[in-house]
C-alpha cells in the first residue's frame, strides 16, 4: 500500500542520478573540448557521405516516375 499512496521521484532528482546527470555533463564537456578539432575535420566527409545516403533513400517519396497510387491501381 505505500508504493501506492507515496510517488517515485524521476532518477535525476536522487543524489544518485544527480550525481550521474553532472558527472556525464563533466564527461561530455572534456570529450567535446579535446576532441574537438578531430570532429570538425571529419565534417566534410560526413557531408560526402550524406549525399549517396540521401540519393539512396531521398527517392522514395510520392509515387513511382510521377504516377500516383491511384493511376497505379486502375492498370
Amino acid at each position: 500500500m505505500d508504493d501506492m499512496q507515496s510517488p517515485r521521484k524521476p532518477v535525476w532528482r536522487t543524489p544518485a542520478g544527480a550525481f550521474m546527470l553532472v558527472a556525464g555533463l563533466v564527461g561530455l564537456y572534456y570529450l567535446l573540448t579535446e576532441h574537438l578539432t578531430h570532429v570538425t575535420q571529419a565534417i566534410p566527409y560526413l557531408f560526402l557521405l550524406a549525399c549517396p545516403l540521401m540519393h539512396l533513400f531521398g527517392h522514395h517519396h510520392g509515387g513511382h516516375h510521377g504516377h500516383s497510387q491511384d493511376e497505379q491501381d486502375k492498370r
